[in-house]
């Protein structure tokens, strides 16, 4: 689901309880989310290399997003009011998609264009099952946290995590043909679905906005400066 199609609107109003509690586990699954992309942005990236594998740099690549994502969210849930970063936490994320989208989508042309060969590469294998296995939890305690929010920003680095268990499936998809039949084109074509992907993903959450925390009890009008301003009906 893209950013802008996550309708982010709390089921009840929040106290300053029940905010902090989930401001914490936030927090928690944004630190756990940094440190395995960090792992599987080294292995991704240094394995990629070895073998020649754009798909598989721009896996690692798309790991190091990742952990642009969770820092983003860290830095957002350092605020005493964290709904007042949630447009600029989302614009961040737009940007760091767009980077990825570019990169890869151009690598994955030049190595069709020259017919690139790249070596079967088992760590790859491994690191993509891995993280079909490890990332839909992540993805759906992250998504379901922020729905709880009411925090688009959370929900956009749920479906990061998101992102990453597709193209994983993708990139492994690719790893495999090339390995079993000698496909090497299959790799880049894998590339070309992460570089679609993320480019999509990076104008949803321009578009997005961050109008959808919940209000605080007592709190200022959520449509007040210090919350989103103008133009937001159509971003949650």
């Amino acid at each position: 689901m893209s950013v802008a199609a996550a309708h982010v609107h709390p089921h009840t109003e929040l106290t300053d309880a029940e905010r902090a509690r989930l401001g914490r586990r936030a927090r928690l699954l944004a630190g756990t989310s940094v440190t395995y992309n960090v792992v599987e942005a080294v292995v991704a990236i240094s394995a990629g290399l070895v073998a020649g594998s754009v798909a598989l740099v721009g896996f690692g690549l798309d790991s190091v997003i990742e952990v642009s994502s969770g820092l983003i969210i860290l830095w957002q849930f350092s605020h005493r009011l964290p709904e007042t970063r949630e447009r600029q936490a989302l614009r961040l994320m737009s940007v760091a998609f767009g980077l990825l989208a570019a990169y890869v989508g151009v690598e994955s042309v030049r190595a069709l264009v020259v017919g690139a060969d790249p070596d079967t590469s088992p760590v790859g294998i491994g690191l993509t099952v891995a993280s079909l296995l490890v990332m839909p939890f992540l993805s759906w305690a992250q998504r379901r946290t922020g729905k709880a929010l009411g925090s688009a920003a959370v929900v956009a680095d749920g479906t990061q995590t998101a992102l990453c268990t597709a193209l994983s499936a993708a990139v492994l998809a690719g790893l495999l043909l090339n390995a079993a039949l000698g496909w090497g084109w299959a790799d880049p074509v894998a590339g070309l679905v992460v570089a679609a992907v993320a480019g999509r993903e990076a104008v949803q959450a321009w578009r997005g906005e961050g109008c959808c925390a919940p209000a605080r009890p007592g709190g200022a009008d959520e449509h007040s400066e210090d919350g989103c301003g103008d133009g937001c009906n159509g971003g949650c």
